[in-house]
């Protein structure tokens, strides 16, 4: 079909606004003469004026094109490869246009199918789509492959326009999110994505098409197919958000909650509340997602308050397995668990101003202080002890920093070099 072509004129896409790797990135496939277009979330961003996380690029190039124009390029995944274009701590994404498998042959026969691919069965046909993810395609291809309307923008750095298969320009518009086709058969494909449209809605306030409200109240049950892996990604992604009170709000209205973490719907109170929205305070007055925000303060904020964590529940509850959590069928990292003990525990000496200076020190030193320094400065209700550790933790970073610099200065002993001189 043709497409909606924006040129530049009709849309507020600059390349002033594009991050620099990714221009060099779009650029350098363009003079090796492959289509290379910003895709995704980072142009539905831009289109609204809010600051994208992550520039994706889209390409022609099969991946092992792109790591032969890219000597920092390292080609990743097993199911779609990737191409990650490094540049220091920067990474690049460049995803290679993918091709929509028609429905008739998009599936496998049940003897071929992995042992994870069985576990999700289709209860309409007693088959699941198995998508031959490494089936390239075309831009217009690839478009009609991805989930919602408003993540199916492309931005063509070489005419400056925006290039819209999917009527995702009318959608962003009207503030609609959107499925690209069937919402019952792509939520059966891939189930994440129904947390997606309810984490989409949420952040940017848009209001969810019917047909995908329907499609979630009819297969919410197939959230438990999804790889816990990325479940547990995604809800980290939610709770960094700044919108993470709004989103399980909406994720407990349309019953998805009660797949994803029974425990969370079971105990959520006003405390639950609360503490996201303090947490979404304090993420609010960052740009860009602040360090501090680990995995331990994140599932702190969440658990915390309707006590997952409390021993008495040890022998009452199946949340505690050998020390460790698990949400659903999510299993929590236990080094995470761990350093949410270490962090809360740590609470009552942080507000204690009769500590001793040894032991002040000692606190200042422990893994877990800058965690609980910060849960301290989200959820803590006295100020006056998180600026004064806050001063004591500088102050000690500042000298050690210096003590560096001198064992760096200080000179080593001088090896004494044997003379090539003939004394004879």
């Amino acid at each position: 079909m043709n497409p909606l072509v924006l040129p530049r004129a009709d849309h507020t896409v600059s390349r002033h606004q594009i991050d620099a790797d990714a221009l060099k990135v779009l650029y350098r496939l363009r003079k090796f003469n492959h289509v290379a277009y910003l895709v995704g979330g980072s142009v539905r961003d831009l289109l609204l004026e809010r600051r994208p996380k992550d520039f994706d690029i889209g390409t022609s190039a099969h991946p092992h094109e792109v790591k032969r124009i890219f000597r920092n390029c390292w080609i990743i995944g097993r199911r779609f490869r990737l191409a990650h274009v490094k540049f220091g701590p920067r990474t690049i994404e460049v995803a290679t246009f993918r091709k929509q498998v028609p429905l008739d042959t998009a599936t496998t026969k049940r003897g071929q199918r992995t042992r994870s691919e069985q576990k999700t069965e289709d209860k309409e046909h007693g088959h699941r789509l198995i998508r031959r993810d490494n089936t390239f395609g075309t831009a217009e291809e690839d478009a009609f492959r991805r989930d919602f309307t408003i993540n199916a923008l492309f931005y063509d750095i070489a005419s400056f326009a925006v290039i819209d298969y999917v009527g995702g320009m009318e959608d962003l518009k009207a503030g609609l999110i959107r499925s690209i086709g069937n919402p019952n058969e792509r939520f059966i494909e891939d189930p994440v994505r129904m947390l997606r449209a309810i984490s989409l809605a949420s952040r940017l306030k848009f209001r969810i098409d019917e047909p995908v409200l329907q499609a979630i109240t009819r297969h919410k049950s197939e959230i438990l197919n999804a790889s816990p892996a990325r479940m547990i990604e995604e809800l980290y992604k939610v709770l960094r958000s700044g919108v993470s009170e709004k989103t399980f709000k909406l994720l407990s209205k349309t019953g998805l909650l009660k797949y994803i973490a029974p425990e969370i719907e079971k105990r959520k109170e006003d405390a639950l509340w609360k503490s996201l929205e303090t947490l979404d305070t304090y993420r609010r007055q960052f740009k860009d997602t602040p360090k501090s925000l680990t995995n331990p303060i994140l599932l702190g904020s969440l658990i915390e308050p309707i006590r997952l964590l409390n021993p008495r529940l040890h022998h009452k509850s199946k949340i505690h397995k050998e020390n460790g959590l698990s949400l659903g069928q999510l299993t929590i990292a236990k080094r995470d668990i761990e350093r949410l003990r270490q962090l809360l525990a740590l609470q009552t000496h942080l507000v204690n101003p009769d500590l001793p200076l040894r032991i002040q020190a000692t606190l200042i030193q422990r893994m877990a202080f800058n965690d609980a320094l910060t849960w301290l400065a989200i959820h803590g209700t006295d100020f006056e002890s998180f600026k004064r550790w806050a001063t004591l933790a500088a102050s000690s970073s500042s000298k050690r920093s210096v003590q560096i610099k001198r064992q760096r200065r200080k000179p080593g002993k001088r090896r004494l070099r044997r003379s090539n001189r003939n004394n004879s």
